[in-house]
């Protein structure tokens, strides 16, 4: 079926759709507001998704951080309520049992500690130990300067990464720090990079903001930590799964220290992969649940738009039939009807699109910070594109049945009517 769109058919099907102005605005609104619901709860679905992404940027997916408590079972001759810890001979134990993890990285951290530059003073900042290995697993946004690096921890270098926070406090007339020194507990240390990260959905040993960041072996010496770590944090090589490793991680770390592998409060894993997994699912299950919302609302707004037409249809017997008389084809009346009920679905949908992306740019520029975009609540173009096939797709279906009605009138009947 070919439909044309020349200029006296569209000022045809404008007379009808304007005929009855309440009736096709009312018709209308409903298909508006479903395409409207369905856009705005998708862009704000996929923006408050990009939010929790931003909140767990930079973190590796397949990481697991383990750490040791009190215990609470008995083993091998040792009570429960035994306090024990891991050691740094952990790391190698891991990586030579267990060829399938990729990076093991060991961790300190010491809270509540002031730092000192001159006269200013940086309160409740937590001093962390840790390996350049650790980038791989909490990727750091470094404003200024760089990491630390191997040749740091070999040396036991007193050198340190600050965080946004501390930096705020202690440098306060902003520019770049590298280079300078400040104090921690009585040694200086010099400042060789900024991280900007402001923490996210999962913090290690605290906020990334009010980290001070030394390297694993200096903290040691500097704290007289020995052999001892607090957390161990390793990932997995592509190709596995870290649910499937966590067990073994779990054997080889307790009977190392005599404790029972069996007991979960002595050795706590977190899976952050079992996290990244729960909130896909999440926001899978939310799409679903957003489009079964949106296109119900739509279709009941298009099974409206169906109704009218029908009615539409009922009140022109008299003028359909005598286009019929006067030689109009069944092929045009069709086209004639399907042709009002896709302008005016086309019509209503549209407004419905361009008003939700309104909405949604006003709700992008109440959350830019510093004239940055932070998130992006906008539709997708494939999506809004998607939503206009649709609506033509649904207004030559709410059409077929008013249409299929209106090319049975015959003339005869259509003049008896009259």
């Amino acid at each position: 079926m070919k439909l044309r769109f020349d200029t006296d058919t569209f000022r045809e099907i404008l007379d009808s759709l304007l005929r009855n102005k309440s009736r096709s605005l009312l018709t209308g609104f409903g298909v508006f507001w479903g395409i409207f619901m369905l856009m705005l709860l998708s862009g704000g679905g996929r923006g408050f998704k990009q939010m929790l992404e931003n909140e767990f940027e930079g973190f590796a997916h397949n990481t697991c951080i383990i750490f040791a408590n009190q215990t609470s079972k008995p083993f091998k001759g040792f009570k429960e309520g035994r306090n024990w810890e891991m050691t740094y001979d952990d790391v190698d134990l891991l990586k030579n049992l267990m060829p399938e993890l990729d990076v093991v990285s060991p961790t300190i951290a010491l809270w509540g500690k002031s730092i000192v530059r001159g006269d200013i003073v940086s309160s409740r900042a937590v001093v962390k130990g840790t390996r350049a290995d650790y980038a791989l697993i909490e990727t750091p946004k470094l404003k200024y300067g760089r990491y630390i690096n191997d040749m740091d921890n070999a040396q036991e270098r007193k050198v340190c990464v600050i965080g946004k926070r501390v930096y705020n406090e202690l440098f306060p007339e902003g520019g770049d720090p590298c280079g300078q020194r400040i104090r921690i507990d009585g040694a200086f240390y010099s400042v060789v990079g900024v991280n900007w990260s402001e923490g996210s959905g999962i913090n290690i040993n605290g906020n990334a903001a009010d980290m001070v960041v030394i390297p694993i072996n200096q903290a040691r010496k500097a704290y007289n930590l020995g052999n001892t770590i607090q957390l161990l944090c390793f990932t997995a090589k592509e190709g596995f799964v870290m649910s499937d490793l966590t067990q073994r991680v779990r054997e080889i770390i307790s009977r190392a220290h005599y404790v029972d592998p069996t007991d979960e409060q002595a050795l706590f894993l977190l899976n952050t992969q079992l996290i990244f997994g729960i909130v896909d699912n999440l926001f899978k299950g939310v799409n679903f649940i957003i489009w079964l919302i949106g296109l119900g609302t739509l279709l009941a707004g298009v099974v409206g738009v169906s109704n009218i037409m029908m009615v539409s249809v009922r009140e022109r017997t008299t003028e359909i039939g005598i286009r019929r008389a006067i030689g109009a084809t069944p092929r045009q009346i069709l086209g004639q009807i399907i042709s009002e009920s896709i302008v005016l679905t086309l019509v209503a949908g549209m407004s419905g699109i361009v008003f939700s992306v309104l909405i949604l740019y006003g709700v992008e520029l109440a959350t830019m910070e510093d004239g940055i975009l932070m998130v992006a609540y906008q539709v997708p173009f494939w999506t809004a594109l998607l939503a206009a096939s649709l609506l033509a797709i649904l207004g030559v279906v709410a059409g077929l049945m008013p249409a299929a009605r209106a090319m049975q009138i015959k003339p005869v009947d259509a003049m008896r009517d009259e």
